[in-house]
């Protein structure tokens, strides 16, 4: 399926679409640009947010930085772009990187600090999260008492499925699967940390990794509003849903209607365009101390 508002890049082969990114094969690495796309329940949904997919690049190449942890990032300096591709800087700069070329592991790694969302749900029909037994009389939107690492499968097509830690030996093996879990939880910790010292809960997030000559490295986007959910800690309150900075409130709305989470999806009003994007805005100025460039 075609999406829309695909990126305007014709000069270099598209190697793959992706519900947000778009990536462009430039031989011996990828130009990975970042839409203005929403999905929502695995649905592109009709109408873009502007400015969206700059503030989601944005916010990756910060937390590249702010990691130190080895990932695929080459450049983002669109003056350091191949001549083929200056003819879109002004479109490219901003939501847009050259990255190395890895092989993905067909892995999402996901890992929960709190109970909430599909582990909320999970938690109430089983009493476990993705097989992890966990203490009676939890309440929603509760602090786990240690972060859960709960992995999905990641197919090109169709929805993810959440599976065991143990599972994931079968698709990856048992010495890589080890080591995308401490990988995710090193650096969920360490985010969560930073993000506790800007007044914001990181609730729960979830990475992709790649492989570069037998090493595992952070891949794809991370830790942005996308993928993650943040909540202002000065607003939290145990045992319900929290005010957040992410894709939840487009959920919330998307909830209110006789829809039923499959293509097409509903075309989003503009208040509801205008807030998402406000949301998106306030989270990256809380935790780099800038306005992101739009």
């Amino acid at each position: 399926m075609s999406l829309k508002f695909e990126t305007p890049i014709t000069e270099v082969p598209l190697f793959h679409q992706g519900k947000v990114r778009d990536m462009y094969d430039l031989g011996d690495s990828f130009l990975m640009v970042a839409s203005d796309r929403l999905s929502a329940f695995d649905v592109v949904l009709p109408t873009p947010i502007p400015g969206k997919g700059k503030i989601l690049n944005q916010l990756s190449l910060f937390w590249f930085k702010q990691l130190g942890m080895k990932n695929h990032l080459i450049t983002a300096d669109v003056n350091e772009y191949p001549e083929v591709l200056k003819k879109h800087a002004d479109y490219l700069r901003g939501r847009s990187m050259i990255v190395k070329k890895a092989n993905r592991h067909s892995v999402e790694c996901i890992v929960r600090g709190y109970i909430v969302g599909s582990g909320w749900k999970d938690y109430q029909k089983t009493g476990k999260i993705c097989g992890h037994v966990l203490p009676e009389n939890l309440q929603l939107c509760q602090k786990l008492e240690k972060p859960l690492y709960t992995p999905s499968t990641k197919p090109d097509v169709g929805h993810d499925e959440n599976i065991s830690f143990e599972q994931t030996f079968d698709i990856v093996g048992e010495k890589v699967a080890t080591t995308l879990r401490d990988m995710s939880l090193e650096i969920y910790t360490k985010a969560r940390d930073y993000a506790a010292s800007k007044g914001i809960i990181l609730a729960d997030t979830k990475f992709e990794f790649g492989e570069i000559d037998g090493e595992t490295i952070l891949i794809d986007e991370v830790l942005t509003p996308d993928s993650s959910r943040y909540w202002p800690a000065d607003k939290y309150q145990v045992g319900k849903n929290q005010e957040s900075f992410d894709k939840q409130y487009i959920r919330d709305w998307l909830e209110t209607l006789d829809w039923g989470k499959c293509y097409p999806g509903p075309e989003i009003p503009a208040d509801v365009v205008k807030n998402t994007l406000d949301k998106y805005i306030e989270i990256f100025v809380r935790l780099t101390g800038k306005q992101p460039e739009l």
